[in-house]
């Protein structure tokens, strides 16, 4: 198991409710939004993509010196503890530490909350070592009230800062005060279905975003 934190950054762990609910473009805006350094630890599926961390660079238009490559690269479209096996690889979950950067930090785990690392460690517990607020990205759709809540109650009782929640696609103003009512955080952006993901749409999201040091003063102003 996981126990020490390792990463003193100015900055978040974005995790989703699920696999596919957006989770690289939202690291994106948020990278372009703060100016931050990008780096995904854990990579699977590059068999059939080449991940998410050349999408990330590309769409946040990122000199090459804020992407920091992934620790372990998998080849499998499968949980990191179904995918490393399959390469003979050992993940030394206590090996996996923070870069080194002067700016902020935008750290996009893989898959869900409970997707399991190796047998002892599943990502939350990744995320409770390395000692970042959370940005819970969720669909904005239908479900989404009971996957967002199970989500935020895994990190509360974790112990785990939440920053808030973005909402991915459509708009839905019933669901999103569900999510605050219920979950106790605020849902700091929605981010409607693009109708083209490239670089622009993700410039012209990110001028929406709220500021880093906003969002940080209000998670510490919050009970």
């Amino acid at each position: 198991m996981i126990d020490t934190p390792t990463c003193a950054h100015r900055g978040v762990f974005v995790t989703g409710t699920d696999t596919g609910v957006g989770k690289t473009l939202i690291s994106a805006i948020l990278a372009k939004a703060w100016q931050a350094d990008y780096w995904k630890p854990l990579q699977t599926g590059v068999a059939d993509e080449p991940g998410d961390t050349p999408s990330v660079a590309f769409l946040a238009d990122m000199a090459p010196s804020r992407v920091h490559a992934p620790a372990v690269v998998l080849q499998a479209p499968l949980p990191p503890w179904a995918a490393a096996p399959l390469e003979g690889v050992r993940i030394d979950t206590h090996a996996l530490t923070c870069p080194a950067t002067h700016a902020p930090l935008v750290v996009e785990g893989a898959g869900g909350l409970l997707v399991p690392i190796d047998d002892d460690t599943m990502m939350i517990d990744l995320i409770g070592r390395l000692a970042l607020p959370v940005i819970l990205v969720a669909r904005s759709g239908l479900g989404t009230i009971n996957h967002t809540l199970l989500s935020l109650h895994a990190l509360k009782a974790a112990g785990i800062a939440v920053a808030g929640v973005v909402m991915n696609g459509p708009p839905s103003p019933s669901n999103r005060l569900a999510i605050e009512r219920f979950g106790g955080v605020p849902v700091m952006a929605e981010v409607p279905a693009l109708d083209v993901v490239d670089a622009g749409s993700v410039a012209a999201m990110a001028a929406r975003m709220p500021t880093l040091a906003s969002v940080m003063e209000a998670l510490a102003a919050r009970p």
